[in-house]
Parts: structure tokens; C-alpha cells; sequence
């Protein structure tokens, strides 16, 4: 093969759902511009595409920003249509209510709209997992929040090709999140590795793949 052979990888097309407040419109902005978010607004369904490196491949991520509001579930079904390359769920670790509906509400909507198509899941704002105040808050109604382990067992429920943890605030591996993601879509746009016996498939929810 040509060393100078650079194979030819379409956009990659992610959505990202999860319940609204949950930082995912945070993470998108900090991944394009590098820029966390004063004020929440809320997103009903945004687009926006930016570009990365993964394994030495220059890879365009087609990211879309989804709401959470139960009143536009019938405008984020459309959002799943079209090649959809991958789906990221987002919970925060502050609110293990959002968490639960990883595997009531997102995962069964994925599953119906996105069967077959990879999905991922995010732990978000991990930064307040020790904070005091998010401690307290929680306290009032019996709650804690969501630990490291309780995220990876829900990813392994519904069967997640990866899972990561993120603080977009200080912008900690939120690179590092969507590399992971692109690392295992653009696979098959890749030629086949040679085959050896020594040779062992990552297995993306190991604790070394887990963005901490």
C-alpha cells in the first residue's frame, strides 16, 4: 500500500441526547470554541460540525445538539434520521434523576430511532461529584451523587461502545471524549490491521479508557 495512502473518512454524525440542564450544549462549546458558558439557554435541535485528529486521520464530527423538554421529543426524533454514525447519552453527576433516565427515557429512544448505531454514554460536570454545596443539595431528598462506578454500570447495561467522564467547565476530557468516539466510527473506513495472535481489541469501558 501507498505510505502516503490517507483513506477517505465521510463526517461522522453524532447525536447528543440527554435530559435538559445536564451540560450537554456546555460540552459542544467547549469542544468547537474552547468557551464554557456563562448562562444556560436552552437548545431545541442545533448543528454545528468541527474537526479533529484521531490516530494521525483528520476526522469532521457533524455534532447535534439536542433538547431534553418532553415537548419537543416529535422534533429530536427527526435529529436521529439520516447516516447517524454515533450516539452520545449525557447524564450529570449532580443529578442522579438524570442518570435513571439513561436507561428509562434515552436508551430506549435511541434503541427505537438509532438501532445498530454505537452508543456512548457521558458523565457530566464531574467536578461537583465532591462539591459541597451539590452535596448538601442532594442530601435533602436522600440523594447523592452519581459515583464513577454507578456510571459504568450503566454503561454496560445498555451495552455502551465507551464511557467517559467530563468537566467542561475547566474543559477536562472533553477532547478526549469525542476522540474516543471518532476512534471507534471510523473503523470501518480504515484498512483491516494485520492479524496477529498477540493482538487484542481495547475494550473502551477498561478503566484506562475511562476520561477522568
Amino acid at each position: 500500500m501507498d505510505p502516503n495512502y490517507a483513506p477517505l473518512i465521510p463526517a461522522q454524525k453524532v447525536v447528543v441526547v440527554g435530559d435538559g440542564a445536564c451540560g450537554k450544549t456546555s460540552l459542544l462549546n467547549v469542544l468547537i470554541r474552547g468557551v464554557f458558558p456563562e448562562m444556560y439557554e436552552p437548545t431545541i435541535v442545533e448543528v454545528e460540525d468541527t474537526s479533529l485528529y484521531v490516530d494521525g486521520h483528520s476526522v469532521t464530527l457533524n455534532l447535534w445538539d439536542t433538547t431534553g423538554q418532553e415537548e419537543y421529543d416529535r422534533l429530536r426524533s427527526l435529529a436521529y434520521g439520516g447516516n447517524t454514525s454515533a450516539v452520545l447519552i449525557a447524564f450529570a453527576v449532580d443529578s442522579p434523576t438524570s442518570l435513571e433516565n439513561v436507561e428509562t427515557l434515552w436508551f430506549p429512544e435511541v434503541a427505537q430511532y438509532c438501532p445498530n448505531v454505537p452508543i456512548f454514554l457521558v458523565a457530566l460536570k464531574k467536578d461537583l461529584r465532591n462539591d459541597a454545596a451539590a452535596i448538601a443539595e442532594l442530601a435533602r431528598t436522600n440523594m447523592t451523587t452519581v459515583s464513577e462506578s454507578e456510571g459504568r454500570r450503566m454503561a454496560e447495561r445498555i451495552g455502551a461502545k465507551g464511557y467517559f467522564e467530563c468537566c467542561a467547565k475547566v474543559n477536562e476530557g472533553v477532547h478526549e471524549t469525542f476522540q474516543g468516539i471518532a476512534r471507534v466510527t471510523i473503523k470501518k473506513f480504515l484498512p483491516a490491521p494485520q492479524s496477529s495472535a498477540d493482538t487484542k481489541e481495547e475494550d473502551p469501558l477498561c478503566p484506562c479508557c475511562v476520561i477522568l
